[in-house]
């Protein structure tokens, strides 16, 4: 598929209802940011509440606001695991953020500095790395947790490395085969549609139903070349099913 986007047909009305729903969640992560720091400051479960807040924030005001629903399905991970995920906006975030109990995310050490998100990054566990050093970062991460000093949970990681649009075709890397290779965790791959309705740029919004899917989990010790190709083959073909049940044929 060489196409560079999904580009639906946009209403006035519900570009101007998706500009005030923007708006607000961008304004509630600042306001509640605030109000849950000193919390959050004193403790994980503080941070890791605010969060998850936020997050059903957003899932509620995005049904009434802009009619958006959002439906997760399949077994929701609990346990010590990687979740390898389609990445097509901020929406898939939120949703699988919000179902699992301890999520957690790679993210750039930059970001350490990045007003709230930083802040409540590094208290939920989230792992800065500098280019080139990833593997020392989750080595740390995993002594971290056997020495009871971090809390276990789901590290959630995007194997194509950035958003990508429905119907444009982009390499799987092979980041995520290393990290199972490293933490001998299974990996459970995640689908979704949600870059139909909540594109990966822009302030319009459609109306629908978003939905992310948890797939079999893929066991640990698998050669990388054939984990990469399983775990793509899984995602692609699942994020297809989805985006075809909400009236989108990503090969067309």
């Amino acid at each position: 598929m060489t196409q560079s986007a999904y580009q639906p047909q946009i209403s006035a009305l519900q570009w101007v209802r998706s500009a005030v729903f923007v708006f607000q969640i961008y304004l509630m992560m600042l306001i509640m940011g605030i109000l849950y720091f000193p919390w959050a400051l004193v403790s994980a479960h503080g941070a890791r509440t605010a969060c998850k807040h936020y997050c059903y924030w957003v899932r509620w005001t995005a049904r009434w606001m802009i009619g958006l629903k959002t439906e997760v399905r399949g077994p929701v991970p609990t346990g010590e695991v990687l979740i390898a995920s389609k990445h097509q906006s901020f929406l898939d975030i939120i949703m699988i953020f919000s179902e699992v109990p301890a999520g957690k995310f790679i993210m750039k050490r930059e970001l350490m500095w990045a007003p709230v998100i930083g802040q409540y990054g590094l208290r939920i566990g989230c792992v800065p790395v500098q280019r080139g050093k990833r593997g020392q970062a989750i080595a740390k991460m995993l002594a971290d947790v056997e020495a009871g000093q971090a809390e276990a949970g789901q590290l959630i990681i995007y194997p194509q490395g950035t958003r990508v649009a429905p119907g444009v075709d982009a390499p799987y890397k092979i980041g995520a085969a290393l990290l199972s290779e490293q933490t001998q965790q299974p990996c459970v791959p995640a689908a979704t549609n949600v870059g139909l309705f909540w594109p990966r740029t822009g302030i319009w919004r459609k109306q629908g139903t978003a939905v992310v899917e948890f797939l079999p989990a893929i066991a640990p010790g698998m050669d990388r070349e054939a984990f990469t190709q399983s775990l793509q083959e899984q995602v692609e073909t699942a994020s297809d099913a989805l985006m075809r049940e909400a009236g989108f044929d990503p090969k067309a």
